[in-house]
């Protein structure tokens, strides 16, 4: 439910069930704004889904916006409601801004325990939850993830501060400059290399179902084989970090316009860390791996979910025209006309993305799910999961060396470079060294 007061003015004193969902703690429950979902629960209020929807719109309040309240009397909980409207505004995620409800949320939880709130306490009631999260939890965090829970708090009290709730910060601020509460210590990147006996292990054992020595293995029980291995090259060859490969859309690889051997670049930035331009080069050799998956595995994906996608036009973007030389999707969203620049198109809304094909709607998504849809983060995590599985049950037939001591992360593609590319008598540019690796590979 959503309180509407003020919030500065939102139509004072009205209910409407507007959340995805919620959670409880310390007296205060937190709530996620889910604009398209303001028609349910609505029947019988003097209020429409459509109001509701427009008057968010008008006041510019996205998606995945936390909006807490008093468990008691349902009223906002301030001043919560109008930091997260300013983090919001500021341009925060909605990943981000829910991971930080849930931290504000703990700590709000602790301090009505020690019989305060967040505006009264004081440094003692801090340092003890700063105590009560390193040592005496039952499961204590470290200090990667204390630091960045301390660099919230302090960003929370400074906040406090500067809008007029408190007079002084409850922590003094440390030499430096330095974050109150923070860990002393500072930690080193976690980066690792693979070689290139590592990668070949990871990506056809692990994830292709292979043997080490490269025959089929019959006991192999995953899907889409092709689809993963064509993703860890496509990772590895250009540099692209998770989220950026794993929202990469047909049209931006030249699928359908593409000569064979030709490369692909396009550009990134709604996806992009920190929403920063650049343009990607993706290598013929890569594009090979994607042509394989997109000609044997990914016909059946889209089919199997065409009558599934067909009840759910609404609330899809079906693209009527693609545009790949000015980067510029043309079709149809929520009933109105729209046109987007590929390069500025969020996850959410790539997510979304279809086209009319004979047999129906298809995801313009690369990589593809059996809901027809693009797969998320926790679908590719899962993948690698069972991949280490694999990996670990083929150890003793493979060479050694090409198991590591912690499974690998997507992530860790991306630095492969430093590892094995790079030789003492020459340096290849990077998309030509990745297109080496594609070819020994």
């Amino acid at each position: 439910m959503l309180f509407l007061g003020p919030w500065p003015d939102l139509f004072g004193g009205l209910l409407v069930s507007l959340y995805s969902c919620f959670v409880r703690g310390g007296g205060v429950l937190v709530f996620f704004v889910d604009a398209k979902g303001a028609g349910r629960g609505l029947e019988g209020l003097p209020v429409s889904a459509g109001d509701v929807a427009g008057l968010l719109r008008r006041r510019a309040v996205p998606d995945g916006t936390p909006v807490f309240v008093d468990e008691d009397t349902m009223l906002p909980s301030e001043p919560l409601c109008a930091w997260f409207l300013h983090l919001a505004y500021d341009g925060k995620a909605a990943k981000t801004m829910r991971e930080y409800a849930y931290i504000v949320l703990r700590l709000a939880g602790f301090l009505g325990e020690c019989g305060c709130d967040l505006v009264s306490a004081r440094e003692p009631d801090l340092r003890a939850y700063r105590e009560m999260r390193t040592r005496f939890a039952d499961r204590p965090v470290g200090d990667s993830m204390w630091g960045k829970e301390a660099q919230l708090i302090n960003q929370f009290y400074r906040w406090l501060v500067d809008y007029g709730y408190l007079e002084a910060r409850p922590l003094r601020v440390g030499g430096r400059g330095r974050v109150p509460m923070a860990p002393r210590l500072r930690r080193s990147m976690d980066i690792r290399h693979m070689t290139l006996g590592q990668y070949r292990f990871f990506r056809d054992v692990g994830l292709g179902g292979l043997l080490p020595d490269s025959r089929c293995d019959d006991g192999f029980r995953g899907r889409a084989a092709q689809r993963n291995r064509a993703a860890a090259d496509l990772a590895l060859s250009t540099g692209m970090r998770p989220q950026e490969w794993m929202t990469v859309l047909l049209p931006e690889l030249g699928a359908g316009s593409r000569r064979p051997g030709e490369p692909a670049v396009f550009g990134l930035q709604a996806c992009a860390k920190y929403g920063k331009h650049r343009e990607v080069f993706v290598p013929a050799g890569a594009l090979d791996s994607v042509d394989r998956y997109l000609l044997l595995e990914r016909p059946e994906l889209a089919g199997v979910s065409a009558r599934r996608l067909a009840r759910r036009r609404g609330e899809l973007f079906v693209v009527s025209a693609a545009d790949r030389g000015s980067g510029r999707l043309e079709g149809v969203l929520e009933g109105q006309r729209r046109v987007f620049a590929m390069a500025a198109m969020s996850p959410a809304l790539r997510r979304i993305t279809v086209t009319e094909t004979a047999a129906g709607l298809e995801p313009l998504a690369v990589f593809i799910g059996r809901g027809g849809l693009m797969l998320g983060a926790s679908a590719w995590a899962s993948y690698r999961d069972d991949a280490w599985r694999r990996m670990l049950a083929r150890a003793g037939l493979a060479p050694p060396g090409v198991l590591p001591a912690r499974r690998w992360r997507w992530h860790d593609l991306r630095h492969y470079a430093d590892g094995w590319v790079m030789c003492p008598a020459v340096t290849f540019p990077l998309a030509g060294a990745a297109e080496l690796v594609l070819q020994s590979a």
